[in-house]
């Protein structure tokens, strides 16, 4: 019989030959063509939907998948530059423009700053000191992650880290955050990805500055059943031709795990687009203003870019709505004032 929907299936020569071998060799399994076709059909079926429409991944009380609303994270990062009034008035502004979470980074400098850059000099606000001095002048501390968590309870939105290292996953024990993401920077450490795994929280990764074999090697560490896969650029600020937010749909088709962006576009419109086309979640860095201090002001949304970016994306996939061309019962009245009925 053809698929539903299809009057007829029209296969190669070649293809024929090989169903008649295979029949021939599971003689008593299938008894004819139509049937090797059919279950042809219900593995395709299997794998398409799959990988179209993955289980949602539960962060706290939200499903985060693509028949679910878009989630929208606004990555507070190291734009705080240490100071915990400045991280206060960012968590202000995300909770006012509609976000669904901010995010923190927690490293241990000493571990994650490449050797050859912990002596590089670098001007700061804090005057010229070594790159480590500086990595070091920015992080938080436990109590400094305590009043984050006192506060972004208080104002009853959800917070959690990216994790640069190890130790620095024992340090987040101290507090109940939903999830853990994997920064860029640390996509190849493997034993990284083997302990996030064993916390068995649900695990947001991004992949900037990494390969197609990097990403798939990473997933096989962490599985595929609890991810939340990111397209990514690392270029702080990024340019138009090196977003590739295409890859979105790539990796939709290739594994099974809801898919998202990570963008460090100047402005929103690179969020919305990802939206257009599939990604069920979006991260973008924020800042006070474009012009303090600080390695990703100029990549971040400023608070009034933040409210466009965020309601714009939630907005999209509504939009977008069905594939199928329809007649609305709203457009009624239109129709009863404008169409004219041929006979």
């Amino acid at each position: 019989m053809p698929k539903e929907g299809f009057s007829s299936i029209t296969i190669t020569e070649e293809v024929d030959d090989r169903i008649s071998e295979f029949l021939e060799s599971n003689k008593g399994v299938l008894n004819n063509k139509s049937q090797a076709i059919g279950q042809a059909w219900q593995v395709y079926e299997g794998l398409f939907n799959k990988y179209k429409n993955p289980r949602p991944v539960k962060i706290g009380n939200n499903l985060i998948g693509h028949n679910h609303p878009v989630f929208f994270i606004a990555e507070i990062g190291i734009n705080h530059n240490g100071d915990m009034k400045i991280a206060k008035k960012l968590i202000d502004i995300a909770v006012e423009k509609g976000c669904d979470a901010v995010k923190f980074q927690k490293r241990v400098p000493d571990l994650v700053v490449p050797e050859h850059y912990k002596n590089k000099l670098r001007e700061t606000p804090w005057g010229e000191i070594t790159y480590l001095d500086y990595k070091k002048k920015i992080e938080f501390e436990e109590e400094e992650f305590k009043e984050i968590d006192r506060y972004c309870r208080e104002k009853g939105i959800m917070w959690f880290v990216s994790v640069w290292d190890i130790p620095s996953i024992a340090f987040m024990d101290k507090f109940d955050t939903p999830c853990f993401k994997v920064p860029s920077a640390s996509l190849t450490d493997g034993k990284l990805l083997e302990a996030l795994r064993k916390t068995g929280k649900p695990i947001i990764i991004s992949t900037g500055m990494s390969s197609l074999e990097e990403t798939e090697r990473a997933i096989r560490i962490l599985g595929e059943e609890n991810i939340i896969l990111m397209q990514c650029t690392s270029v702080y600020p990024c340019t138009d031709e090196d977003l590739d937010i295409n890859v979105i749909k790539s990796f939709r088709k290739k594994f099974n795990c809801p898919v998202g962006y990570s963008g460090h576009e100047p402005g929103y419109l690179d969020g919305v687009v990802a939206c257009a086309i599939g990604a069920c979640i979006v991260e973008k860095h924020i800042t006070l203003d474009h012009s303090m201090w600080g390695t990703d002001q100029a990549a971040s949304l400023d608070p009034d870019e933040l409210g466009e970016c965020c309601k714009s994306c939630k907005r999209t996939p509504v939009m977008l709505g069905s594939n199928e061309k329809r007649f609305h019962e709203s457009e009624r009245s239109t129709m009863d004032k404008l169409r004219k009925f041929y006979k």
